[in-house]
Protein backbone atom coordinates (compact mmCIF):
# COMPACT_ATOMS: atom_id res chain seq x y z
CA UNK A 1 0.00 0.00 0.00
CA UNK A 2 1.16 3.53 -0.81
CA UNK A 3 -0.07 6.70 0.85
CA UNK A 4 -0.26 10.23 -0.57
CA UNK A 5 -1.07 13.16 1.71
CA UNK A 6 -1.81 16.74 0.71
CA UNK A 7 -3.14 19.89 2.33
CA UNK A 8 -5.81 22.06 0.75
CA UNK A 9 -7.39 25.38 1.78
CA UNK A 10 -11.13 25.45 1.24
CA UNK A 11 -12.36 28.99 0.43
CA UNK A 12 -15.63 29.99 2.11
CA UNK A 13 -18.32 31.90 0.25
CA UNK A 14 -18.86 34.06 3.35
CA UNK A 15 -16.78 34.68 6.46
CA UNK A 16 -17.60 31.86 8.85
CA UNK A 17 -18.39 32.75 12.47
CA UNK A 18 -19.91 30.60 15.21
CA UNK A 19 -20.37 31.19 18.94
CA UNK A 20 -17.00 29.66 19.86
CA UNK A 21 -15.13 31.95 17.43
CA UNK A 22 -16.83 35.25 18.29
CA UNK A 23 -14.25 38.00 18.56
CA UNK A 24 -11.81 36.27 16.23
CA UNK A 25 -13.17 37.83 13.06
CA UNK A 26 -14.29 34.46 11.74
CA UNK A 27 -12.68 32.40 8.99
CA UNK A 28 -12.47 32.90 5.24
CA UNK A 29 -10.58 29.67 4.56
CA UNK A 30 -10.60 26.28 6.23
CA UNK A 31 -7.68 23.89 5.96
CA UNK A 32 -8.22 20.22 5.27
CA UNK A 33 -5.95 17.27 4.50
CA UNK A 34 -6.67 14.63 1.88
CA UNK A 35 -5.36 11.07 1.90
CA UNK A 36 -5.02 8.83 -1.12
CA UNK A 37 -4.27 5.14 -0.64
CA UNK A 38 -3.12 2.96 -3.53
CA UNK A 39 -2.79 -0.81 -3.27
CA UNK A 40 -0.52 -3.08 -5.30
CA UNK A 41 -3.17 -3.52 -7.99
CA UNK A 42 -3.49 0.23 -8.50
CA UNK A 43 -6.83 0.52 -6.71
CA UNK A 44 -7.19 3.99 -5.16
CA UNK A 45 -9.17 5.10 -2.13
CA UNK A 46 -9.65 8.73 -1.12
CA UNK A 47 -10.28 10.21 2.32
CA UNK A 48 -10.47 13.63 3.96
CA UNK A 49 -9.80 14.90 7.47
CA UNK A 50 -11.48 18.35 8.10
CA UNK A 51 -9.70 18.85 11.44
CA UNK A 52 -11.09 21.21 14.09
CA UNK A 53 -9.24 23.04 16.85
CA UNK A 54 -12.30 22.35 19.02
CA UNK A 55 -11.08 18.75 19.14
CA UNK A 56 -7.37 19.61 19.44
CA UNK A 57 -6.61 19.01 15.76
CA UNK A 58 -5.39 21.15 12.90
CA UNK A 59 -3.76 20.67 9.51
CA UNK A 60 -0.30 20.35 11.06
CA UNK A 61 -1.37 17.73 13.62
CA UNK A 62 -3.11 15.71 10.90
CA UNK A 63 0.00 15.83 8.72
CA UNK A 64 2.20 14.84 11.67
CA UNK A 65 0.02 11.86 12.50
CA UNK A 66 -0.35 10.65 8.92
CA UNK A 67 3.40 10.76 8.32
CA UNK A 68 3.82 8.34 11.23
CA UNK A 69 1.54 5.78 9.57
CA UNK A 70 3.10 2.77 7.87
CA UNK A 71 0.83 2.19 4.87
CA UNK A 72 1.88 -1.47 4.75
CA UNK A 73 -0.02 -1.94 8.03
CA UNK A 74 -3.28 -0.88 6.34
CA UNK A 75 -5.68 -3.19 4.53
CA UNK A 76 -9.07 -2.54 2.94
CA UNK A 77 -9.85 -6.23 3.54
CA UNK A 78 -9.38 -5.84 7.29
CA UNK A 79 -10.48 -2.31 8.20
CA UNK A 80 -11.04 -3.20 11.86
CA UNK A 81 -7.41 -4.26 12.33
CA UNK A 82 -6.22 -1.24 10.35
CA UNK A 83 -8.05 1.08 12.76
CA UNK A 84 -6.64 -0.79 15.75
CA UNK A 85 -3.17 -0.20 14.31
CA UNK A 86 -3.90 3.54 13.94
CA UNK A 87 -4.95 3.69 17.59
CA UNK A 88 -1.54 2.28 18.52
CA UNK A 89 0.23 4.95 16.47
CA UNK A 90 -1.18 7.68 18.74
CA UNK A 91 -4.34 8.39 20.75
CA UNK A 92 -6.88 10.97 19.59
CA UNK A 93 -6.37 12.35 16.08
CA UNK A 94 -9.90 11.34 15.09
CA UNK A 95 -10.09 13.37 11.90
CA UNK A 96 -6.71 12.05 10.69
CA UNK A 97 -7.75 8.47 11.42
CA UNK A 98 -11.09 9.17 9.80
CA UNK A 99 -9.43 10.19 6.55
CA UNK A 100 -7.74 6.80 6.37
CA UNK A 101 -10.90 4.96 7.39
CA UNK A 102 -12.89 6.64 4.63
CA UNK A 103 -10.18 5.86 2.09
CA UNK A 104 -10.11 2.19 3.14
CA UNK A 105 -13.89 1.92 2.88
CA UNK A 106 -13.78 3.64 -0.50
CA UNK A 107 -11.25 1.02 -1.65
CA UNK A 108 -13.23 -1.88 -0.22
CA UNK A 109 -16.44 -0.82 -1.96
CA UNK A 110 -14.60 -0.22 -5.24
CA UNK A 111 -13.05 -3.68 -4.99
CA UNK A 112 -16.58 -5.11 -4.91
CA UNK A 113 -17.74 -2.75 -7.68
CA UNK A 114 -20.46 -1.18 -5.53
CA UNK A 115 -21.28 2.16 -3.93
CA UNK A 116 -20.44 2.68 -0.28
CA UNK A 117 -24.11 2.59 0.76
CA UNK A 118 -24.47 -0.79 -0.94
CA UNK A 119 -21.19 -1.98 0.58
CA UNK A 120 -22.76 -1.24 4.00
CA UNK A 121 -25.96 -2.95 2.76
CA UNK A 122 -28.19 0.00 3.65
CA UNK A 123 -29.03 1.36 0.20
CA UNK A 124 -30.04 4.91 -0.66
CA UNK A 125 -33.51 6.14 -1.66
CA UNK A 126 -33.47 8.99 -4.14
CA UNK A 127 -35.82 11.89 -3.40
CA UNK A 128 -35.89 11.24 0.37
CA UNK A 129 -32.87 12.94 1.96
CA UNK A 130 -32.67 16.73 2.38
CA UNK A 131 -29.78 18.63 3.94
CA UNK A 132 -30.11 21.89 5.80
CA UNK A 133 -28.10 24.95 4.73
CA UNK A 134 -26.17 26.78 7.46
CA UNK A 135 -26.19 30.52 8.10
CA UNK A 136 -23.26 31.62 10.27
CA UNK A 137 -23.35 34.39 12.88
CA UNK A 138 -23.27 37.81 11.23
CA UNK A 139 -24.95 41.20 11.17
CA UNK A 140 -28.70 41.23 10.44
CA UNK A 141 -27.98 42.80 7.04
CA UNK A 142 -25.59 39.99 6.11
CA UNK A 143 -28.03 37.39 7.46
CA UNK A 144 -30.69 38.69 5.08
CA UNK A 145 -28.23 38.49 2.18
CA UNK A 146 -27.21 34.94 3.05
CA UNK A 147 -30.83 33.80 3.38
CA UNK A 148 -31.69 35.36 0.01
CA UNK A 149 -28.75 33.51 -1.57
CA UNK A 150 -29.99 30.28 0.05
CA UNK A 151 -33.47 30.62 -1.43
CA UNK A 152 -33.32 27.17 -3.04
CA UNK A 153 -32.73 25.36 0.26
CA UNK A 154 -35.92 24.40 2.15
CA UNK A 155 -34.26 23.94 5.58
CA UNK A 156 -31.95 26.49 7.19
CA UNK A 157 -29.69 26.18 10.21
CA UNK A 158 -28.94 29.41 12.06
CA UNK A 159 -25.86 29.73 14.23
CA UNK A 160 -26.60 31.55 17.49
CA UNK A 161 -24.89 32.35 20.78
CA UNK A 162 -23.92 35.92 19.90
CA UNK A 163 -25.24 39.31 21.00
CA UNK A 164 -27.64 39.72 18.05
CA UNK A 165 -29.46 36.38 18.07
CA UNK A 166 -32.96 37.86 18.14
CA UNK A 167 -32.17 40.43 15.48
CA UNK A 168 -30.63 37.70 13.33
CA UNK A 169 -33.63 35.36 13.49
CA UNK A 170 -35.84 38.37 12.72
CA UNK A 171 -33.65 39.13 9.69
CA UNK A 172 -33.90 35.50 8.58
CA UNK A 173 -37.68 35.53 8.98
CA UNK A 174 -37.98 38.77 7.00
CA UNK A 175 -36.74 36.79 3.98
CA UNK A 176 -37.95 33.25 4.77
CA UNK A 177 -40.99 33.61 7.05
CA UNK A 178 -42.09 29.97 7.10
CA UNK A 179 -39.03 27.84 6.30
CA UNK A 180 -38.02 25.12 8.73
CA UNK A 181 -35.12 26.40 10.83
CA UNK A 182 -32.70 24.58 13.10
CA UNK A 183 -30.90 26.57 15.81
CA UNK A 184 -27.25 25.78 16.61
CA UNK A 185 -25.87 27.21 19.86
CA UNK A 186 -22.31 25.83 19.53
CA UNK A 187 -21.99 25.92 23.35
CA UNK A 188 -22.83 29.64 23.36
CA UNK A 189 -25.11 29.82 26.42
CA UNK A 190 -23.21 29.20 29.63
CA UNK A 191 -25.89 28.28 32.20
CA UNK A 192 -29.11 26.23 32.21
CA UNK A 193 -31.16 29.33 33.06
CA UNK A 194 -29.68 31.33 30.18
CA UNK A 195 -30.17 28.42 27.79
CA UNK A 196 -33.78 27.83 28.83
CA UNK A 197 -34.66 31.52 28.57
CA UNK A 198 -33.31 31.66 25.00
CA UNK A 199 -34.85 28.35 23.96
CA UNK A 200 -38.26 29.42 25.25
CA UNK A 201 -38.00 32.59 23.20
CA UNK A 202 -37.03 30.71 20.02
CA UNK A 203 -39.77 28.15 20.62
CA UNK A 204 -42.39 30.83 20.02
CA UNK A 205 -41.60 30.30 16.34
CA UNK A 206 -43.58 27.18 15.28
CA UNK A 207 -41.18 26.39 12.43
CA UNK A 208 -38.06 25.95 14.55
CA UNK A 209 -37.27 22.25 14.64
CA UNK A 210 -34.67 21.78 17.41
CA UNK A 211 -31.78 23.40 19.28
CA UNK A 212 -28.25 22.04 18.86
CA UNK A 213 -25.69 22.07 21.72
CA UNK A 214 -26.99 25.11 23.62
CA UNK A 215 -24.47 24.80 26.49
CA UNK A 216 -20.77 23.86 26.79
CA UNK A 217 -19.87 20.18 26.59
CA UNK A 218 -18.36 20.48 30.08
CA UNK A 219 -21.79 21.23 31.57
CA UNK A 220 -22.67 18.79 34.35
CA UNK A 221 -25.12 15.99 33.63
CA UNK A 222 -27.57 17.28 36.25
CA UNK A 223 -27.75 20.62 34.42
CA UNK A 224 -28.33 18.92 31.08
CA UNK A 225 -31.08 16.81 32.64
CA UNK A 226 -32.65 19.94 34.15
CA UNK A 227 -32.67 21.62 30.73
CA UNK A 228 -33.83 18.52 28.86
CA UNK A 229 -36.85 18.13 31.17
CA UNK A 230 -37.91 21.76 30.67
CA UNK A 231 -36.95 22.65 27.12
CA UNK A 232 -39.91 23.24 24.76
CA UNK A 233 -37.62 22.26 21.85
CA UNK A 234 -35.70 18.99 21.42
CA UNK A 235 -32.04 19.38 22.43
CA UNK A 236 -29.40 17.86 20.16
CA UNK A 237 -25.89 16.90 21.28
CA UNK A 238 -23.00 17.92 19.05
CA UNK A 239 -19.83 18.73 20.99
CA UNK A 240 -21.04 16.19 23.57
CA UNK A 241 -21.31 13.47 20.91
CA UNK A 242 -17.84 12.46 19.73
CA UNK A 243 -17.94 8.68 19.60
CA UNK A 244 -19.20 5.48 21.18
CA UNK A 245 -17.69 6.49 24.52
CA UNK A 246 -20.33 9.24 24.76
CA UNK A 247 -23.33 6.99 24.12
CA UNK A 248 -24.57 6.75 27.71
CA UNK A 249 -24.20 10.48 28.40
CA UNK A 250 -26.03 11.41 25.20
CA UNK A 251 -28.86 8.94 25.78
CA UNK A 252 -29.41 10.26 29.32
CA UNK A 253 -29.16 13.98 28.62
CA UNK A 254 -30.30 14.74 25.06
CA UNK A 255 -33.23 14.10 22.78
CA UNK A 256 -31.18 14.01 19.56
CA UNK A 257 -27.51 13.64 18.56
CA UNK A 258 -25.34 15.03 15.76
CA UNK A 259 -22.85 12.50 14.38
CA UNK A 260 -19.90 13.82 12.37
CA UNK A 261 -17.48 11.48 10.62
CA UNK A 262 -14.48 13.70 11.39
CA UNK A 263 -15.27 13.22 15.11
CA UNK A 264 -15.98 9.47 14.99
CA UNK A 265 -12.72 8.65 13.15
CA UNK A 266 -14.50 7.74 9.98
CA UNK A 267 -17.46 6.09 8.36
CA UNK A 268 -17.11 2.70 10.10
CA UNK A 269 -17.43 4.19 13.57
CA UNK A 270 -20.01 6.68 12.40
CA UNK A 271 -22.18 3.82 11.20
CA UNK A 272 -21.75 2.05 14.54
CA UNK A 273 -22.67 5.15 16.55
CA UNK A 274 -25.74 5.90 14.43
CA UNK A 275 -27.00 2.38 15.02
CA UNK A 276 -26.33 2.50 18.76
CA UNK A 277 -28.09 5.85 19.19
CA UNK A 278 -31.10 4.74 17.20
CA UNK A 279 -31.30 1.49 19.20
CA UNK A 280 -31.46 3.63 22.34
CA UNK A 281 -34.30 5.80 21.07
CA UNK A 282 -32.20 8.87 20.17
CA UNK A 283 -32.93 10.59 16.87
CA UNK A 284 -29.79 11.41 14.92
CA UNK A 285 -28.42 13.89 12.42
CA UNK A 286 -25.39 13.44 10.20
CA UNK A 287 -23.44 16.69 10.37
CA UNK A 288 -20.26 18.12 8.92
CA UNK A 289 -17.50 20.68 9.24
CA UNK A 290 -16.38 22.92 6.41
CA UNK A 291 -15.31 20.16 4.04
CA UNK A 292 -15.21 19.02 0.43
CA UNK A 293 -17.41 16.57 -1.43
CA UNK A 294 -15.24 13.69 -0.20
CA UNK A 295 -16.42 13.90 3.42
CA UNK A 296 -19.96 15.02 2.59
CA UNK A 297 -20.28 12.08 0.20
CA UNK A 298 -19.12 9.66 2.90
CA UNK A 299 -21.87 10.97 5.18
CA UNK A 300 -24.46 10.91 2.40
CA UNK A 301 -23.93 7.17 1.98
CA UNK A 302 -25.20 6.71 5.56
CA UNK A 303 -28.34 8.80 5.01
CA UNK A 304 -30.68 5.84 5.46
CA UNK A 305 -29.38 5.45 9.01
CA UNK A 306 -30.28 8.93 10.24
CA UNK A 307 -33.28 11.21 10.80
CA UNK A 308 -31.80 14.56 9.72
CA UNK A 309 -28.99 15.72 7.46
CA UNK A 310 -26.71 18.73 7.80
CA UNK A 311 -24.07 17.92 5.20
CA UNK A 312 -23.67 21.28 3.49
CA UNK A 313 -19.93 21.81 4.03
CA UNK A 314 -19.19 21.42 0.33
CA UNK A 315 -21.83 23.98 -0.70
CA UNK A 316 -20.48 26.62 1.68
CA UNK A 317 -17.20 26.80 -0.27
CA UNK A 318 -16.18 28.08 -3.70
CA UNK A 319 -13.28 25.77 -4.62
CA UNK A 320 -14.34 22.17 -3.99
CA UNK A 321 -11.62 20.04 -5.63
CA UNK A 322 -14.00 17.07 -5.98
CA UNK A 323 -17.42 16.36 -7.41
CA UNK A 324 -19.78 13.79 -5.94
CA UNK A 325 -23.44 13.49 -4.99
CA UNK A 326 -25.44 16.66 -5.64
CA UNK A 327 -27.60 18.74 -3.29
CA UNK A 328 -29.82 20.76 -5.61
CA UNK A 329 -32.58 22.43 -3.59
CA UNK A 330 -31.14 20.59 -0.61
CA UNK A 331 -32.01 17.13 -1.98
CA UNK A 332 -29.05 14.77 -1.72
CA UNK A 333 -28.79 12.66 -4.87
CA UNK A 334 -26.33 10.19 -6.37
CA UNK A 335 -28.09 10.27 -9.76
CA UNK A 336 -25.58 12.73 -11.24
CA UNK A 337 -22.52 11.55 -9.32
CA UNK A 338 -19.46 11.04 -11.56
CA UNK A 339 -19.42 7.29 -10.89
CA UNK A 340 -21.31 4.64 -8.97
CA UNK A 341 -18.58 2.93 -6.96
CA UNK A 342 -17.06 3.62 -3.55
CA UNK A 343 -17.64 7.19 -2.45
CA UNK A 344 -18.93 8.04 -5.95
CA UNK A 345 -16.60 11.06 -6.18
CA UNK A 346 -13.97 12.21 -8.66
CA UNK A 347 -11.40 14.99 -8.92
CA UNK A 348 -12.82 18.10 -10.51
CA UNK A 349 -11.56 18.62 -14.06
Amino acid sequence: MKIKIWEYDLALTHTWTIASSLGSGGKNTYGTVFVELTDDSGLIGIGESAPSSRYAENVRSVQTFLHKVDPNRLSFSDIFSSMAYLDRVAPGNASAKGAINIALNDMAAKKQGVSLHDFFEIGFREGKHVTSFTIGIDSPEKIRQKVEEAEQYPILKLKVGGPNDRENIAALRSVAPTKTVRIDGNEGWKTPDEALKNIEWFAKDPNIEFIEQPMPATTAAKDWQWLKSRSPLPIMADENCIGMQDLGFVVDNFHYANVKLCKTAGVSQGYELLNALRNNGVKTMLGCMIESSVLTAAAAHLAEKTDFLDIDGNILITNDPYVGPTSERGMISFAKAPNGVGLCVARRA
